[in-house]
């Protein structure tokens, strides 16, 4: 009866230790979905910029194309 219950409490404790890894697994995992929500609303702000700044160039200086690394820009042909 003695090694039953040794066996029972030791299956108890290791019970326990991977019902509290799963629970810092939930956490972490709690914390990455959170991290993925606010970057894709920074991606969608950024787009949003993108495009504002697309139209206020196209307003400015006609229809063309950028070169973002020279900063070139290149009047469409008409």
């Amino acid at each position: 009866i003695k090694e039953v219950q040794k066996t029972y409490q030791e299956k108890t404790a290791v019970f326990g230790q991977l019902s509290f890894q799963k629970f810092q697994l939930e956490r972490q995992l709690d914390t990455a979905t959170n991290a993925e929500v606010v970057l894709k609303k920074e991606i969608i702000d950024l787009e949003q910029q993108e495009r504002t700044l697309v139209k206020e160039l196209n307003e400015k200086y006609g229809a063309g194309t950028l070169d973002p690394q020279t900063g070139e820009f290149k009047p469409a042909q008409s």
